[in-house]
């Protein structure tokens, strides 16, 4: 059985998230769609991770199993060909069979943008935050989820994930000349964990908390402690990072 993955980016402004539901419009139908025209089989397309409603992607990486064995420029151009415009795959390469997109992931980082002014432009791809941003104190405060935890109060209520324990091994701020940049990243992320710490950390710089207030946030275990999450139009998953393994080239 041969393995391909994808490299893949997209707007996710029209989308509901990555994952196939019932009776919506989600970028992994799409995919799988026109995989299953051009291929005709059957095709289970398994992504590095499911990104919310409205979320965007720089790197989104997933990969597919099949019988035939691919053009990998032929077919990648045919893929985009047949795509619509707000989703693209930026590389195609054959991997190992044992090779899977998700479990094989061992970082992923996200990208959250603010706007400093009200712009068209970055409409859908930012979020124009009225109050000051401090960077300095907003790294301060970033370096404060470093390490393993469980990360239930920064999760939506709902999740059906059992295991709430991630690892944040990086998140800073820093400051571009139309906006500010959030990264950070992680082994995993819980379902709309990123939203929700962005916006924790602009509501602790703007009540001046301290670090008290967010190990209560921690302790309680409980979505209600937590900030605001900021709009999905913000964020986009980054990278994703695997070990070395031979034909998978995304350290």
């Amino acid at each position: 059985m041969n393995n391909y993955k994808l490299l893949i980016q997209y707007d996710g402004t029209n989308y509901a998230g990555w994952q196939i539901q019932n009776g919506c419009d989600t970028i992994q139908q799409r995919i799988t769609d026109v995989l299953h025209i051009l291929l005709k089989e059957d095709i289970n397309l398994i992504g590095s991770g499911r990104t919310d409603s409205g979320v965007h992607a720089f790197g989104q990486q997933a990969n597919f199993k099949t019988e035939n064995e691919i053009n990998i420029y032929k077919f990648r151009h045919s893929l985009n060909a047949m795509l619509p415009k707000d989703i693209a795959v930026l590389d195609l390469t054959k991997v190992p069979e044992s090779f899977h997109a998700r479990f094989d992931a061992r970082k992923r980082s996200y990208l959250y943008f603010i706007s400093k002014n009200k712009s068209p432009f970055f409409e859908k791809y930012s979020y124009f935050y009225h109050n000051q941003i401090d960077v300095k104190r907003l790294n301060e405060l970033s370096a404060l989820f470093f390490g393993e935890d469980d990360f239930t109060s920064f999760s939506r209520k709902k999740s059906a994930t059992e295991n709430k324990v991630c690892n944040i091994y990086n998140a800073y701020w820093y400051e571009k000349k139309e906006c500010y940049v959030f990264l950070i990243e992680a082994n995993r992320f819980l379902h709309g964990m990123v939203r929700t710490i962005t916006g924790t950390l602009l509501h602790m710089l703007k009540k001046k908390y301290d670090r008290s207030y967010l190990e209560e946030v921690f302790r309680q275990k409980n979505r209600d402690f937590a900030g605001e999450a900021v709009p999905a139009k913000g964020l986009f998953l980054y990278k994703v990072k695997y070990a070395d393994i031979t034909g998978v080239n995304d350290k």
